[in-house]
């Protein structure tokens, strides 16, 4: 970084620097339908997601993560685009890709695209949770692999 660049776009910024919707304590996701959790501490990213659903809308959503400052842009955008008018339709948001999420922030540095998937799998991993307590046979999403430590 010479001479102070920041090689990110102002929605990178302001995600990271802002982030939205962010986990602050347990008593705040305390009903909410599905969590989710991906990553490895060793390689340095760790994301855990929680949503609630009505109407079969993604109503909420709360995060943490242990990673850089793209993985933290990221699920704030996402977590953004989630909630949107009014909530995201589940179909919908199990079609969500790392690059959906990279164009809403304008892109990332090359090196830093694969922070921009931590937020979806965990995405994924929430919407398999409320499945699996709700019953819901209906939703196309399968059980979350484990994070592959040496994808990065």
């Amino acid at each position: 970084m010479e001479g102070g660049d920041w090689f990110y776009t102002g929605a990178v910024k302001e995600h990271f620097m802002k982030p939205k919707n962010f986990y602050k304590n347990d008593k705040e996701v305390k009903n909410f339908d599905g969590y989710g959790r991906v990553g490895n501490v060793k390689c340095g990213d760790l994301m855990e997601m929680w949503i609630k659903i009505k109407d079969d809308k993604i109503k909420d959503v709360k995060w943490k993560t242990f990673g850089c400052a793209s993985a933290i842009a990221s699920t704030s955008m996402l977590s953004v685009m989630l909630k949107e008018k009014g909530g995201m339709r589940l179909e919908k948001a199990l079609k969500l890709t790392g690059k959906d999420i990279m164009d809403r922030l304008g892109g990332l540095p090359a090196i830093k695209i694969h922070c921009s998937v931590l937020g979806d799998q965990a995405l994924r991993a929430a919407i398999y949770d409320y499945k699996m307590k709700s019953g819901r046979t209906d939703l196309k999403v399968d059980k979350p692999a484990e994070f592959d430590e040496h994808a990065h």
